[in-house]
């Protein structure tokens, strides 16, 4: 008699792909509207689902695993970050917790060094006022920016993706800077060129462009601070492809507001979908809806990860992707 198929909870809809070959392997139950759900939905799935496959838009707190039923003993996260699931509560509670690292890093990576490039070029001001019908033509002193070539780039937080910008910045002539938890091996060092400052205020008060690729934890929450902020010089640029959480939003805009820094590339959000409006109306920065990884080649990879993570666990064996308790 064959074993029962595991019952996997969907949140949200996935490429057909992953979707198909999901229904084949699980008892699989699919968000086919594609909406977050409510509190109260996550509360009813976690408490009959034998796996959840929740993304970034779920939060999994302790409220909401506290509800858990006996049988739920993994949440197989579609996505990297991990920080919308309360991992200590699913610890406690022998819930396995496993993401989708690897992926995402060269989209993610090219996503960046568009804003660092579109944000001191003015495109998306550019672009606008083409479609406005307003251009009246070219001008010597019209829509100018800022070079990328020569500049110095400050990477905050130097792991896959940061070290992926890195190489694509060396080819635009940026010099590369980098704070990390732990220095690169320097063979690493060597390849990318890259200068280690011990000291994030001391870099920051350095460079020309800062790009920010660390995941959102605790030790990391604003970590670009109102303090931290105010060490940047006015002609700086601010680059943010990883969680809105690690910046001061508020601080960020007044400083935008005042000409206090000369641009931002903003690709997600301290209380997103939400967004200050004050950003909304400055021309200064470009502003997109979280899709560092929206190509269809990252999302079909991190569904195929979503589903060996699956049935490693229904096998019996520990998933790949694993997220270890030293990630709290």
């Amino acid at each position: 008699m064959p074993a029962k198929k595991p019952l996997v909870v969907v949140t949200r809809k996935l490429p057909d792909v992953i979707e198909t070959r999901m229904m084949e392997l699980f008892d699989t139950r699919l968000n086919h509207d594609d909406r977050p759900m409510s509190k109260s939905a996550l509360i009813e799935a976690v408490a009959q689902a034998d796996v959840l496959v929740p993304t970034v838009t779920d939060r999994i707190d302790a409220s909401v695993l506290s509800q858990a039923g006996p049988n739920l003993r993994l949440i197989a996260n579609f996505g990297a970050g991990v920080d919308h699931i309360d991992l200590a509560t699913a610890r406690e509670r022998g819930i396995t917790v496993t993401n989708t690292p690897d992926v995402l890093t060269e989209d993610t990576a090219d996503m960046a060094m568009a804003l660092i490039l579109a944000v001191p070029r003015r495109l998306a001001e550019g672009e606008r006022l083409v479609r406005s019908g307003k251009w009246a033509g070219w001008g010597p002193t019209f829509m100018m920016g800022r070079r990328i070539w020569g500049k110095r780039l400050g990477i905050i937080g130097m792991g896959r993706i940061g070290q992926a910008v890195a190489r694509r910045a060396r080819g635009f002539g940026l010099s590369v800077h980098y704070h990390n938890r732990r220095r690169l091996h320097p063979e690493i060092e060597q390849e990318l060129e890259a200068t280690y400052w011990e000291s994030l205020d001391q870099m920051l008060a350095r460079m020309d462009v800062i790009s920010i690729h660390c995941p959102h934890t605790p030790a990391t929450y604003h970590l670009l601070s109102a303090r931290r902020l105010q060490l940047l010089q006015p002609h700086a640029y601010v680059v943010n492809t990883a969680r809105g959480e690690v910046i001061d939003e508020n601080a960020l805009t007044r400083m935008l507001q005042k000409g206090e820094l000369a641009g931002a590339g903003l690709d997600v959000f301290e209380h997103e979908p939400a967004i200050n409006q004050k950003l909304l109306d400055l021309d200064n920065v470009v502003l997109l809806p979280h899709m560092g990884s929206a190509t269809l080649e990252a999302r079909i990879d991190m569904g195929e990860k979503v589903l060996i993570n699956i049935k490693t666990f229904a096998d019996g064996h520990s998933p790949r992707d694993r997220v270890l308790a030293s990630m709290l």
